[in-house]
């Protein structure tokens, strides 16, 4: 297990007055900056209040410190916490003092990174800290806690060791050049190479919903002008974030807000109306509305129950337009109840609202909380949501399957087929950050008898 050389200290709650301030210590040093600085190392895990004292004597403020002992602390290492008042100056000053003392700064993610390196977490436990930091909504908090507790580090560590074995009986053939693998043998490795691939693509289909979580479903409002596109965005906001007017065409670009529904988080936005008759400034506003709608995840398609029967949809929403990702809205239900008909399934569902009494908004954000749960993503019992990186680990070990998959049926040599799950194999073990060769090597000295 490395080791640090030296003790780093770095404020680790933000910037700012606020009723206290935390200053994190971690290294080999602790312990004694921990006698120096307060008379005494404290017990570990406990609150103790004290006094600090800089190097001079001089009283800084009185804090409460918590000392982690090793291995039993967020890095693996002696750690310190320092809890003081809020005064970003009496922060600093205790930060300055550690540095004299001989502390470094801290870079950034430095302490998560000691973790990782001291064994305390694998590397996609060190990226849910920061997806928990960042978290949106309720959703992505719960998929950040699943990450941090490992839900994805069991899933390849599976992978992994289903892969080892698979790994295992090929290479014992190419240690025995004068065997081949025998027909069985390939079935069987034919057989768990198709399950590899089959759970690998699993974990591939989380990518978007982790995007969801990460950046908002994009939320797009879609509809004729002066339906009340605008209304809804600022009903739905709370406040007026959009232009409302009777003129038609006010909208011209795209207006976007991040929004919480429920235990989800929206990227809605409004956008230009979808007008038959465009003027120039129109079309400009309409094409972009159409960009929106290529990238679009949700569709709140909006309609006047007092307007003329409403046009037809361009063809590039109506393609995107199903049940599971839409819903059709029919507003201004305070002037009428009618229902226009349109040239849409029978089975998106509708609501009718007005946007300026709030009538109906209710049962609406009850469907839009119904439509973006739908996006979850489980493998087996877990909440599993993956970010770029993970995707383009496991792209690659897909890639590397095919491969091996397609040498494997032309009967190619068994050592192209290894090459191409070693490639599995690392492609697999960036995910966690770590592969370990012995593993594999207690692997195959297990299933076969080579070490005679």
């Amino acid at each position: 297990m490395p080791r640090s050389t030296d003790t780093i200290a770095a404020l680790a709650t933000p910037r700012g007055t606020s009723a206290i301030a935390v200053v994190r210590i971690s290294g080999p040093d602790t312990s004694r900056l921990c006698a120096a600085i307060f008379g005494v190392t404290p017990p570990p895990r406990v609150a103790t209040h004290s006094d600090y004292r800089d190097r001079s004597g001089k009283l800084l403020d009185d804090v409460l410190c918590t000392f982690f002992q090793s291995p039993r602390s967020y890095t693996s290492e002696d750690s310190l916490e320092v809890s003081s008042h809020g005064n970003p100056l009496i922060a600093q000053m205790i930060l300055e003092d550690l540095f004299a003392r001989g502390c470094r700064p801290a870079e950034p993610g430095e302490f998560t990174q000691r973790a990782f390196l001291n064994g305390q977490m694998d590397l996609s436990q060190a990226e849910a800290v920061m997806d928990l930091i960042h978290a949106r909504s309720e959703r992505a908090l719960a998929a950040a806690n699943q990450l941090l507790r490992g839900s994805l580090g069991r899933q390849m560590k599976a992978l992994i060791d289903r892969l080892l074995q698979i790994l295992a009986r090929v290479e014992a053939y190419i240690d025995f050049p004068e065997e081949d693998l025998p027909a069985e043998d390939r079935t069987i490795v034919a057989q768990e190479l198709t399950l590899l691939a089959r759970e690998t693509d699993r974990l591939l289909a989380t990518s978007h919903y982790g995007e969801l979580l990460r950046d908002g479903i994009k939320t797009v409002i879609i509809g004729a002008p002066n339906v009340g596109k605008s209304s809804l965005l600022n009903r739905l906001v709370g406040h007026d974030r959009a232009l409302v007017s009777s003129e038609p065409g006010t909208t011209r670009d795209f207006i976007e807000e991040r929004l919480i529904v429920g235990p989800h988080c929206l990227r809605i936005i409004d956008t230009a109306g979808l007008n038959p008759s465009p003027a120039p400034l129109e079309k400009l506003g309409m094409a972009k509305t159409l960009e929106r709608a290529n990238e679009a995840d949700l569709f709140l398609l909006v309609f006047d129950v007092t307007g003329l029967p409403p046009p037809g949809l361009p063809l590039g929403v109506t393609d995107k337009v199903t049940s599971q990702n839409s819903i059709i809205i029919f507003n201004k239900s305070d002037l009428g109840n009618t229902r226009p008909t349109l040239s849409l399934s029978s089975d998106i569902p509708v609501r009718h609202v007005s946007a300026l009494t709030g009538e109906g908004i209710e049962a609406l954000i009850a469907e839009i909380i119904l439509r973006a749960d739908s996006f979850q993503q489980q493998v087996g019992t877990e909440t599993i949501a993956i970010n770029a990186r993970h995707a383009d680990a496991l792209g690659q070990a897909r890639l590397c399957l095919f491969d091996a998959q397609a040498k494997l049926a032309a009967n190619e040599p068994i050592e192209l087929l290894a090459s191409d799950l070693r490639g599995v194999l690392e492609a697999y073990g960036s995910i966690s950050g770590k592969v370990d060769n012995e593993r594999m090597l207690d692997a195959l000295f297990s299933t076969f008898c080579i070490g005679k």
